[in-house]
């Protein structure tokens, strides 16, 4: 429960401190904002991505427009977004099935490119910081009980990676499909009996499907 109000509070502290800055904006008459919310398939990588052990989940938050000519645009975005997967360990660390929820504020930074009056492509980076870390056993073979033995200290705080998507956008509504490609392991490094491990050792990959409504 902490967790999560700690959560919520800088989650609304960062959508605070956007929309007073894109406000500003707008008066100049050089910025367009609005909210937009969506649904997440997320799953976790090591090597290759594939379509396994999908986690869905969700995204919300703000964003704005910021025209630098007719077709090109600077596009940032501050979002809540649960991402994660449902993971199967067998080694000699840990063995099970767990599902891990990763809640984040995450920031993309994108430039986009008008293609038609209503069609667009967009491009960046994205930074997030991890709020929160929810993890649940799904297995019932005892090996590695997920939930004791990992916690919040257990998780990178911070992740990073590429954005790139599709959008159509309307007269004050907009859809589009988005891929994140995740560049940081998700979970540190622990040593036991002298040996290295990470639980979980993969990296984020996310598909969002997304909603946005203009406010001016």
């Amino acid at each position: 429960m902490k967790n999560t109000i700690k959560s919520l509070a800088l989650f609304a502290f960062s959508l605070g401190a956007a929309v007073t800055t894109v406000h500003g904006q707008v008066n100049n008459g050089e910025a367009q904002f609005g909210i937009k919310g969506g649904v997440n398939f997320s799953n976790m990588y090591t090597e290759d991505v594939d379509d396994n052990n999908v986690l869905t989940s969700f995204n919300a938050g703000i964003y704005a427009t910021l025209p630098i000519s007719k077709f090109i645009a600077i596009q940032p975005e501050v979002l809540y977004s649960r991402k994660g997967s449902e993971l199967t360990y067998d080694n000699v660390f840990a063995a099970g099935k767990a599902q891990f929820k990763l809640n984040y504020i995450e920031m993309p930074i994108l430039v986009k490119a008008n293609l038609t009056k209503n069609l667009n492509i967009h491009a960046g980076p994205y930074f997030a910081y991890l709020v929160d870390a929810q993890v649940k056993n799904i297995s019932d073979d005892g090996s590695f009980d997920f939930e004791d033995n990992l916690n919040n200290d257990d998780f990178n705080k911070f992740d990073a990676g590429l954005s790139a998507g599709i959008g159509l956008d309307f007269e004050n509504i907009g859809i589009g499909a988005r891929y994140n490609y995740g560049l940081t392991t998700v979970g540190k490094e622990r040593t036991t009996a002298g040996n290295t491990y990470t639980v979980p050792d993969g990296k984020n990959s996310n598909v969002s499907l997304y909603m946005t409504f203009k406010l001016n």
